[in-house]
């Protein structure tokens, strides 16, 4: 199993610095020598974790925070493709969202006495184009929406001094893209993989650096709480509106 990386983003008032949280060592160690190559070294630490350990994943919060002093920004990204271990898609995709949302607001809440901050949840436009290939993937997706949407809610009412939005990437060049034509992921549903398939030729595949494009202005618009952005190939980066529920 590999997570992709929820990534923990660490500011002080001279420099940032960021924390890498992933299960797959080689591919965190890489991702930290790449950032360290480019922005110098000491700014970046690589931190690994399986997120659907709680505890673990508790420790790698706090260790980000001994190293660097304070949390600013929380990325919660970590995510896989399984519906043969359905089960285990839910612990990753969404229980160690929530999880990191609640960890994200125990070092950033002013409930807690702390200075506020942002949380950026990675969802997907497969809560909003649902397939036959990938049943619990949608629902864990549907799910980190509404979870998102409503903990945004909670810290506007409550003043927690945190935005908190969801980022709904289409069909993004990764390896968790090629994870779905195998049977050890998808159990019975591998035989709609040519429906799948279609999809992406059809929606066509984003590159990850439109990803970070759409993630930073999450982070640098505060006037952000509780938006959708959809990333699409037909339309770039743009917001899903909401019908207001009528009396």
């Amino acid at each position: 199993m590999g997570h992709t990386n929820p990534c923990v983003n660490q500011s002080s008032s001279n420099h940032e610095n960021v924390a890498v949280v992933d299960f797959n060592q080689t591919c965190g160690e890489q991702c930290k020598a790449q950032l360290d190559a480019e922005f110098g070294e000491g700014n970046c630490t690589f931190v690994p974790c399986d997120v659907s350990n709680g505890d673990a994943l508790r420790d790698a919060f706090q260790a980000t925070v001994d190293k660097f002093g304070h949390l600013d920004i929380v990325i919660n990204n970590a995510g896989i493709n399984n519906e043969k271990n359905w089960e285990k898609t839910i612990q990753v995709n969404l229980t160690s969202l929530i999880k990191g949302t609640y960890l994200a607001l125990e070092h950033m809440s002013k409930e807690y006495g702390k200075d506020g901050g942002t949380i950026i949840n990675v969802s997907s436009m497969a809560a909003f184009l649902h397939s036959p290939h990938q049943p619990v993937y949608t629902a864990t997706k549907h799910g980190v929406i509404g979870f998102t949407r409503a903990m945004a809610d909670a810290s506007s009412q409550g003043d927690y001094g945190v935005r908190i939005n969801v980022l709904c990437p289409a069909f993004v060049d990764t390896p968790l893209l090629h994870s779905v034509e195998h049977e050890d992921n998808m159990g019975k549903f591998v035989k709609f993989k040519d429906d799948f398939k279609r999809s992406m030729t059809k929606f066509g595949v984003l590159q990850p650096s439109l990803i970070a494009e759409g993630m930073m202005r999450l982070i640098r618009d505060s006037s952000l709480n509780g938006a959708v952005m959809k990333i699409t190939c037909s339309k770039g980066i743009h917001f899903h509106t909401y019908e207001p529920m009528s009396a």
